[in-house]
């Protein structure tokens, strides 16, 4: 049975108009699952508020028809894999899927959903539920390679076709599906050597995906 891990969270979201007043969404709580319960410890808003603030504790039982959603909030670093790139037209060249070899570094704000509710199982008994969504958006850069020959520098470059080395960078949105993540990217190389002056998609976007295993 999954359980929620102790921690603490904001409540983002809950159908009990009484559980929301009582912590209400600015206010950071410890949170801790007793089997079909959970235990609230309010925390102070900021240094100022933790003079003053006198900590509140509470139990709420699970009910059928009853949820809530807690967020957990944070800073994620990871490294992604970029399977591959779509580059807009430039000139005479068509809509371009760039499948080289791209690695990125990525850092950002992640963002895990816990939905926690009490479901009932078939013998009629209730049992806690709890399930998962996280969520990320951020920034990222990288190192790749590409194709270059003469029809994507303007019929500069001197050498037939060689792979030519690149620097990316852009944002990204996140999902965590728990065996992996993936990510929708937005970015733009940077050619290395003198063909980079040349280069029709230098600084140019394009729209790809990131993807990485969970290694947590």
């Amino acid at each position: 049975m999954p359980t929620l891990e102790s921690g603490d969270y904001r409540l983002f979201r809950t159908n009990d108009p009484a559980l929301a007043a009582a912590i209400g969404k600015e206010r950071t709580v410890y949170v801790e699952q007793v089997q079909d319960s959970l235990k609230f410890l309010s925390q102070p808003k900021d240094e100022a508020d933790a003079k003053t603030h006198v900590p509140r504790r509470f139990n709420y039982p699970l009910r059928r028809g009853q949820h809530v959603i807690l967020l957990d909030s944070k800073f994620d670093l990871d490294v992604f894999t970029i399977p591959f790139k779509a580059r807009p037209p430039q000139g005479p060249l068509p809509l371009q899927l760039n499948t080289n070899f791209n690695a990125a570094v990525y850092y950002g704000r992640r963002l895990d959903f816990y939905h926690v509710n009490s479901r009932q199982l078939l013998s009629g008994r209730q049992q806690p539920h709890v399930r998962t969504v996280g969520l990320g958006y951020g920034l990222f850069t990288g190192l790749g390679s590409t194709v270059v020959n003469p029809d994507v520098t303007n019929q500069q470059s001197r050498v037939a076709e060689y792979e030519g080395f690149v620097i990316h960078f852009g944002a990204a949105a996140i999902y965590d599906a728990r065996v992996f993540n993936l990510g929708l990217a937005v970015g733009a190389d940077q050619l290395m050597g003198p063909d980079g002056q040349h280069w029709i998609y230098q600084s140019k976007p394009w729209f790809g995906v990131l993807f990485g295993l969970d290694l947590n």
